[in-house]
């Protein structure tokens, strides 16, 4: 567990300009209201527009050289997590938590992730993109025939399942399809993989480790639901046993793979890995470069699990940004 040496300036930016502004205001709100009270705080708030404002004021994110040490980056999705601010941070100067510029990119292209995380080992369920010039119909037929039912339609770039549709027949394909569209152009549709939902926190130089894999998290969702949606994961409707009910096997194929995907991103500080457990063999979903921190979050009560408290943990992601790590 590291500490600064010294009280830091940090500011936390949260909204952002995407579908997961609402979820980010709440990440950054749980970061404000848990840092360390030597630490000096500032609320950062990007509007929907895209406009950075401090202490109310709109401010270009180079001026903030000088009024802060770095960044705590409570941003989720479209312009947070998908490498866009780590571009601005790194022309601006400032030093930042999480992903880097890069590996922040690649985290979020879930096609691109995959490719990497079938080269190192890990299972992947089969997909295909759909680019935003093909039409539904036709699309649901080229998926129809490369890829056994059912499926699942999800934005390539995205995360808390926005966006995210199931489908059964080829009609409902094509609808999903379409419905997808109105959260992103490109589109990745996968077979839907039957299972236990499981996720697994990796924290970075922690307890003697230099990727530290949190106990597996084990989700099960409402009766009836065949994915685990945004309204499941921010309304406290969903069951997450923390440690879950997982063999010792499965416990260390599941904290193994989310160390591999970590590491295989170039991923910094912290991640979350989402799997999909069937009597065969262990797949990978996606891995979370900026996992939530709300009360409802996942990688917060993990980290509890393991008897570290929130404040402590925000310490040592600070710490490592100093340290450069």
């Amino acid at each position: 567990m590291r500490t600064p040496t010294q009280s830091l300036r940090v500011g936390v930016i949260r909204g952002g300009i995407g579908d997961e502004y609402e979820v980010s205001l709440s990440t950054g709100g749980s970061v404000l209201k848990h840092l360390p009270e030597r630490h000096k705080s500032h609320d950062i708030l990007i509007t929907r527009d895209g406009v950075w404002h401090w202490q109310g004021l709109p401010i270009e994110p180079k001026q903030l050289a000088g009024r802060v040490d770095l960044i705590f980056n409570a941003l989720h999705g479209e312009y947070g997590e998908d490498g866009q601010v780590q571009g601005v941070l790194d022309e601006a100067g400032l030093p930042y938590t999480g992903a880097g510029r890069v590996p922040a990119k690649l985290a979020m292209d879930k096609s691109a992730a995959k490719q990497i995380f079938a080269r190192e080992g890990l299972f992947v369920a089969p997909g295909m993109i759909i680019e935003p010039d093909e039409e539904p119909v036709a699309a649901a037929k080229r998926v129809f025939l490369a890829i056994s039912p059912f499926w699942i339609v999800k934005p390539l770039n995205g995360g808390s399942s926005v966006g995210v549709a199931v489908a059964r027949t080829l009609s409902e394909l094509a609808q999903a399809i379409a419905t997808s569209r109105q959260s992103a152009t490109r589109l990745l549709v996968e077979r839907l993989i039957s299972g236990r939902e499981a996720t697994c926190g990796v924290v970075d130089d922690f307890r003697g480790r230099e990727h530290y894999a949190l106990p597996p998290i084990e989700i099960r969702r409402p009766s009836g639901k065949s994915f685990w949606d945004y309204q499941d994961k921010y309304s406290g409707a969903t069951s997450e046993i923390c440690p879950g009910n997982f063999s010792a096997e499965e416990k260390g194929m599941i904290e193994e793979a989310a160390v591999v995907a970590h590491k295989a991103l170039g991923l910094r500080h912290y991640s979350r890995t989402d799997f999909i457990l069937t009597p065969k063999r262990i797949y990978v979903l996606e891995t979370n470069a900026l996992p939530g921190l709300t009360s409802e979050s996942l990688l917060p009560k993990a980290i509890a699990a393991v008897g570290c408290p929130y404040p402590q943990f925000l310490d040592h992601i600070l710490a490592l940004t100093v340290e450069n790590r």
